[in-house]
């Protein structure tokens, strides 16, 4: 039987990274979601090297809209697709760090939905295919210590961190609500793509500190398959864990 991968916002950055690394496994079944399979960068997915018995079906699903999870079940189960194994919750958003003092309502639900809310109509679209899996069922967001709560880092970030800490909210009461599934969070580091290095001309980062703290998106990639491809519940459920296999608190 063939693994099924769902991997949202899979069309750049960290999402393609990890949808790169999946499609040179054998015998898988890779969902690539984004918000426009229409777009040049969904379509050159295509052209991704593919191995024995792999194949790829790429599919809307807009982080931002909540009935796109939904509709993207009906159409995947209408191709053939009767289990998911895998779903990495990876499509979010970070374009603005104020202060709370200076935070603007619409910049943090515009945070709030592709980071929080998108995840939490993707868990209930997809969970009974997670639940038909064969396998242990591994369902896994993009978390962030900038939403850290015992740890907060030291630089504004009143619309993106918080969208973080629901997230993992969310994350770890699906872990305790759902004892078949292994529920947790990927703390990709602060890595080198376009949101991530938007953040850092966003913070003043200037050469020396994006040198020091920040790392390419193939050593987060690679270090985020292993850990997702080698994962369990009793290991990982519920908790954060680091690229390099570091569970850090909350």
């Amino acid at each position: 039987m063939s693994t099924i991968v769902l991997i949202t916002g899979a069309n750049r950055g960290l999402g393609k990274g990890m949808l790169e690394r999946y499609l040179k496994l054998p015998n898988h079944t890779l969902i690539a979601a984004n918000r426009n399979p229409d777009h040049p960068s969904s379509k050159e997915l295509s052209k991704l090297p593919t191995a024995e018995g792999t194949k790829l079906i790429v599919i809307k699903i807009d982080a931002k809209v909540w009935q796109d999870p939904f509709d993207a079940v009906k159409t995947l189960e209408a191709q053939g697709i009767d289990h998911v194994d895998v779903v990495i919750a990876n499509a979010g958003v970070s374009y603005t760090w104020p202060k709370v003092a200076e935070v603007k309502l619409e910049d943090i639900e515009a945070h709030m939905w592709p980071n929080a809310y998108g995840g939490v109509a993707l868990y209930q679209a997809f969970r009974p295919l997670l639940k038909k899996s064969k396998k242990e069922p591994v369902l896994t967001n993009m978390g962030s210590t900038a939403g850290s709560l015992n740890s907060p880092l030291p630089f504004p970030n009143a619309a993106y961190g918080p969208s973080k800490s629901v997230s993992a909210w969310f994350t770890i009461k699906i872990h305790m609500e759902d004892d078949w599934l292994n529920s947790f969070s990927l703390g990709p580091g602060w890595v080198h793509t376009d949101l991530g290095d938007a953040g850092a001309i966003g913070l003043g980062a200037d050469e020396d500190t994006q040198a020091k703290f920040m790392i390419s998106c193939d050593d987060s990639c690679d270090g985020m398959f292993k850990v997702v491809t080698e994962t369990s519940r009793e290991k990982h459920g519920g908790k954060l864990v680091l690229f390099n296999g570091d569970v850090t608190p909350w």
